[in-house]
């Protein structure tokens, strides 16, 4: 990453925290590395002030792998692809992250072979994450930059989350809003609950519009305005309409085998040149085949058809 003539008189510490917006982290990082931060090819501290027709590297690129992140046999569904991000389209039944009992079959190890056949060392900085079971968008931050960037973006409700779901009922209004606060069940690692205003409590609000009826199912847009755990599937149940299959908050469901919940669009800053960015993610053919016999071709792609 290099900058010539931009920051004329600027410290490196002013251009790394003010103008790039790097975390404290991110910043103590490129102090330890030998080529961390170069002023005209030579190692500068982040004291250093930057004058006319000086050239300023900062090598934010990763040197090490995650540790314990083996590359798995299955290559990640690429949506988008740019110097300081990674978008996939994750398919539904692959968790996230490593966990116990998934330690080689997550979008982390598939991202990883994605990065081994290329001999790029690979750290997994996932800026929003999904359930093992909803499938769609998840946006990786390639390095400590667009990381912190985006990070920024997610504490402010600058990346906005749009998911397409299908479910059993009807909502009260065909377009809306439910806010309430939601807390963990007692005596529950995993359930959440609608609450009352109390200690153990966060506000969640949820944007919606239904785009179509038929026999009993819904075709919904859903924006979680704040990123409760579970959030969508607590307010849906809450509003006596669970989303199709969740087994969790509702009951199974002889149409689909999972909860029928797709993030399929997100909206962003870019932290390369903070142009606004819209990315959708196709829907996976479980829904598709639902939506397709329930409310016509016009909304399988992606959402409405203009």
């Amino acid at each position: 990453m290099r900058f010539e003539n931009e920051y004329i008189g600027c410290s490196v510490k002013e251009i790394l925290t003010e103008k790039l917006q790097f975390s404290k982290r991110a910043i103590a990082s490129l102090k330890n590395r030998p080529d961390g931060i170069l002023i005209n090819g030579n190692h500068a501290t982040v004291r250093a002030i930057i004058s006319e027709n000086d050239v300023l590297e900062i090598n934010c690129e990763d040197i090490n792998d995650s540790e314990k992140l083996v590359p798995s046999s299955t290559l990640p569904d690429v949506i988008y692809e740019d110097e300081g991000i990674i978008a996939l389209n994750k398919p539904p039944f692959m968790p996230t992250h490593q966990s116990q009992g998934h330690f080689y079959d997550t979008l982390a190890n598939s991202l990883a072979h994605y990065f081994a056949l290329q001999n790029r060392p690979f750290v997994f900085r996932s800026v929003n994450r999904l359930d093992k079971n909803t499938s769609g968008i998840v946006l990786v931050a390639k390095d400590r930059l667009a990381s912190s960037k985006l990070s920024k973006q997610m504490k402010e409700n600058g990346i906005q989350k749009t998911y397409i779901a299908i479910i059993e009922g009807e909502l009260p209004e065909n377009k809306g809003e439910i806010k309430t606060y939601i807390r963990r069940r007692e005596k529950s690692i995993i359930l959440r609950e609608v609450c009352e205003v109390c200690e153990d409590g966060k506000i969640a609000t949820t944007q919606y519009e239904v785009l179509a009826s038929k026999n009993g199912l819904s075709l919904v847009l859903a924006t979680p305005v704040t990123g409760r755990t579970h959030q969508l599937r607590v307010h849906f149940a809450f509003q006596g309409a669970q989303i199709l299959g969740d087994d969790l908050y509702g009951k199974p469901s002889k149409l689909i085998n999972r909860h029928a919940l797709h993030a399929y669009k997100l909206s962003f800053a870019n932290p390369i040149n903070d142009e606004k960015t819209e990315l959708f993610a196709p829907l996976p053919p479980d829904m598709a085949i639902i939506i397709e016999e329930y409310f016509g071709k016009d909304f399988i792609l992606n959402g409405r058809k203009n």
